[in-house]
């Protein structure tokens, strides 16, 4: 066997599954609830309180990065001074018409 050969192992690249049509209308409405609760302050001010770049940020309200890590949701839910229950409930009324957290 040649050095650095490797048997039964099979190296496939990580695919992500494309969005669906509500996962993004989610991440879109997840944005807005941010960008109406920074209000007059500054996306870098926000951004560098969170401990995140202005342009995560900014990919997040805008819905182009509409599914953050779970961590930098609740870092700028903390800079915000936002409850991320009230995020979760807020989200899933938007996709499903409330039925998620009125059974909650």
């Amino acid at each position: 066997m040649l050095p650095n050969t490797y048997t039964g192992i099979s190296i496939t690249g990580m695919v992500r599954v494309p969005l669906s049509p509500q996962e993004r209308q989610r991440g879109e409405h997840f944005g807005r609830l941010l960008r109406e609760a920074r209000g007059d302050r500054s996306m870098v001010e926000v951004a560098a309180a969170a401990g995140v770049s202005a342009e995560t940020l900014r990919k997040i309200e805008t819905g182009r990065a509409p599914t953050p890590a779970f961590f930098t949701v609740a870092a700028l839910a903390h800079a915000l001074q936002l409850s991320l229950d009230d995020l979760a409930a807020a989200c899933a009324e938007d996709t499903d018409g409330g039925e998620q957290a009125k059974s909650a």
